[in-house]
């Protein structure tokens, strides 16, 4: 083929386009990870806010209203069935169900007390009701809720119940040998208390924080 006929370019050839040399070198260049592209949002959806702290009133009402309501149930029956009729052995001789009327403190302590003991439980209930404000920790809440209910089971009784109006006598009917009589409201106050002590001696304050001391 002579030189002339090499350099003739036919109608194909110039129609077909001329080849990119750069488009290798731009595919081959190092593309951006697609991890970093969605760094920015990917750092936003994985960390998540400090969720605010929740007080624990529910659980302080739902412990107290357990307390409230188990102790009107069996002082109720108690009275219907008990009073004025010989005492049920439960445990033996060691624990029995007989009803007295106490017009003290838990535990028939105080009797000649009775208006100031009135007035000490609605102090107890409204002191509970007003720290619930601030009540994040929920053991303090399931301690407050049993003085709770226990304060205002014992107090409805001094309210409503016979001779009077802040006179009345609270209905105790757990007999225990060599020990006392009482209810299931003063179990209630003394467990609760029994829990609040040893969340001090822990440094767990009703708030929720730690201390140490």
């Amino acid at each position: 083929m002579s030189e002339a006929e090499r350099t003739i370019e036919t109608p194909e050839d110039l129609s077909r386009p001329e080849k990119d040399e750069t488009a290798p070198e731009q595919a081959a260049g190092p593309a951006e990870p697609a991890g970093e592209a969605g760094d920015g949002a990917g750092d936003g959806a994985g960390t998540d806010p400090v969720a605010p702290r929740r007080r624990r009133i529910g659980v302080l009402a739902g412990v107290a209203g357990f307390a409230f309501v188990l102790d009107l149930l069996t002082k109720i029956a108690a009275v219907e069935w008990l009073e004025h009729q010989r005492s049920i052995e439960v445990i033996g001789d060691w624990v029995r169900f007989s009803v007295i009327r106490n017009g003290g403190a838990a535990f028939g302590f105080g009797e000649a007390l009775t208006v100031f003991l009135t007035a000490v439980a609605a102090t107890v209930v409204v002191v509970i009701i007003r720290l619930a404000r601030k009540l994040y920790s929920t053991p303090w809440a399931i301690a407050l809720g049993m003085l709770l209910g226990g304060a205002f089971g014992n107090l409805t009784d001094r309210l409503f119940r016979a001779p009077g109006v802040f006179e009345g006598h609270v209905v105790d009917f757990i007999s225990v040998q060599h020990f006392s009589v009482f209810n299931l409201a003063d179990s209630a106050i003394v467990c609760g208390g029994i829990l609040i002590v040893i969340l001090s001696f822990r440094g767990l304050d009703p708030d929720g924080t730690v201390h140490k001391d």
